[in-house]
């Protein structure tokens, strides 16, 4: 089935650019292209694209608050920004008002694919030249006072959210295994059962998981 993506970006240069990219990705096809977030949200009404691919910065509009408004309309729809920010306190920020992948301009046609594919299948995409910034950001702010219940975190057990929490702090397997005495296989087991119930697949995607439920904070 093909995934139909809408392209929101102030530039028509910018948008013919991803629309070539796109042309020769098997599966998916572009249905429709806007300059400004009202175009947006009125295609999206009319069209109910899959996935849209959305700047932050634009003359008319703020990205952000399109992509806040768009949510409000149409949740289903998901949304991965491509933006030339690199900032990490704009990306959070955009992750923390819907959007399920961040991009940068400068990405090559195989990024570009790699970030559909993981949307499509609905897990997030952090560009990886982004990545390791944005996930430092999210953790040196992160206050842990207060453990949210299993019944908040997807039935996750006491153990899996401590290991779920040093995952995304960046400790290594043997790391976590030492500092719990645990063995590595049992950390492996561990591992391997949050992500399969969470349906997360990648270190980024449990970052934005544990922001979203108040595993980690980033409230100061």
């Amino acid at each position: 089935m093909t995934c139909n993506l809408l392209l929101v970006d102030d530039h028509s240069l910018i948008r013919a650019g991803v629309r070539a990219l796109i042309t020769d990705l098997p599966g998916y096809a572009v249905i429709g292209e806007a300059s400004d977030g009202a175009q947006l949200l009125a295609l999206v009404e009319r069209l109910d694209p899959d996935i849209v691919l959305l700047d932050i910065s634009m003359k008319n509009t703020s990205g952000l608050d399109a992509l806040r408004e768009l949510k409000q309309v149409r949740p289903r729809s998901k949304v991965l920004i491509l933006s030339m920010h690199t900032d990490p306190a704009l990306i959070m920020q955009a992750l923390e008002s819907g959007a399920h992948g961040y991009l940068l301009k400068d990405t090559t046609a195989t990024e570009l694919e790699h970030a559909l594919n993981a949307l499509r299948n609905d897990e997030h995409y952090l560009s990886p030249a982004i990545a390791h910034t944005v996930i430092n950001q999210a953790l040196t702010r992160t206050q842990q006072k207060h453990q949210p219940s299993p019944v908040q975190t997807h039935n996750l057990t006491a153990r899996q959210l401590e290991i779920l929490r040093l995952i995304v702090r960046g400790k290594s397997t043997r790391e976590i295994a030492n500092g719990l005495s645990l063995s590595i296989k049992t950390v492996e087991t561990h591992r391997a059962q949050i992500m399969k119930r969470l349906q997360i697949h990648d270190v980024a995607g449990l970052v934005l998981f544990a922001v979203r439920e108040q595993i980690i904070s980033l409230d100061d």
